[in-house]
């Protein structure tokens, strides 16, 4: 287990990129084989935009990332955070961990970026794609990736949690971004089992739907047991799921300008 954490610990940059393009490269693939939607999922303009999404959001990371070993370093010398108030076996803390850093930076966060109406005006430009691939997994505006990582911050902070438990968490939401937004099929019995406990393709369709009560269900990353004990959980008729926006401009999913500003335009706040 010591060697497994050191191995995340010490992970350069390159090995971190090289695992995002692993995820999504993997993904392009089985969608190809096993697509759940057919039709438009593979124009260059809808993918150019989406990646354009990715690489601010790797711009804000790198940042984050200098601010949080700042805040790994101030909580070992404090010695603050429920990990330090422990003397758990190393396993056990780290499921601990990653059960945290899911409900604060993946669930708790989305949830409000639904529901507190400043942030949902960020949060619209990731549900106005209107071809939801693997690709929509890397679309969301600077502002709204900002809080997110402002959410993994204090997760971090609460837990005290090692460098390695944190690069293990993200390497986890990395393979879970792009195989639950990924355009892709599972054996339905798999995914049936697979759906007790983890996020899954199917699931979070339904949270892509263009209109409500649909697009406020589903809010889970990684673990599906948040949206089960909170009541957000939505089962239905996949086939019915429409993506994009009822309060945007469908016409306008791939226009990197266009969505850039979508959270100031006026006319396209209401939910």
């Amino acid at each position: 287990m010591e060697q497994f954490l050191s191995f995340f610990e010490a992970m350069p940059p390159w090995q971190k990129l090289g695992w995002i393009v692993v995820c999504m490269s993997l993904n392009f693939v089985i969608e190809s084989v096993r697509p759940m939607f057919q039709g438009g999922f593979r124009s260059w303009k809808h993918t150019r935009t989406n990646l354009a999404f990715l690489a601010t959001t790797m711009v804000i990371n790198v940042v984050f990332g200098l601010l949080t070993v700042g805040v790994f370093a101030w909580g070992a010398e404090a010695q603050l955070g429920l990990l330090h108030w422990m003397d758990w076996p190393i396993a056990v803390e780290l499921v601990l961990a990653i059960v945290v850093f899911d409900f604060i930076a993946q669930f708790g966060v989305h949830w409000c970026l639904h529901n507190v109406p400043i942030l949902w005006n960020l949060h619209m430009v990731h549900h106005s794609d209107t071809h939801v691939d693997v690709t929509t997994g890397t679309r969301h505006h600077p502002i709204d990736f900002v809080v997110r990582e402002v959410f993994a911050v204090f997760a971090v902070a609460l837990t005290g949690a090692p460098v390695a438990f944190y690069v293990f968490y993200r390497i986890l939401t990395v393979f879970f971004t792009y195989m639950t937004h990924a355009n892709v099929e599972l054996p339905k019995g798999f995914e049936r089992v697979l759906g007790f406990l983890f996020v899954t393709p199917r699931m979070h369709k339904f949270h892509h739907h263009f209109e409500a009560p649909w697009t406020d269900r589903n809010y889970g990353n990684m673990l599906s047991i948040w949206d089960r004990l909170f009541g957000t959980y939505v089962d239905g008729d996949v086939t019915q799921v429409k993506y994009g926006l009822d309060v945007a401009d469908d016409s306008r999913g791939d226009d990197l300008a266009y969505q850039m500003s979508l959270p100031f335009r006026t006319k396209e706040r209401k939910k």
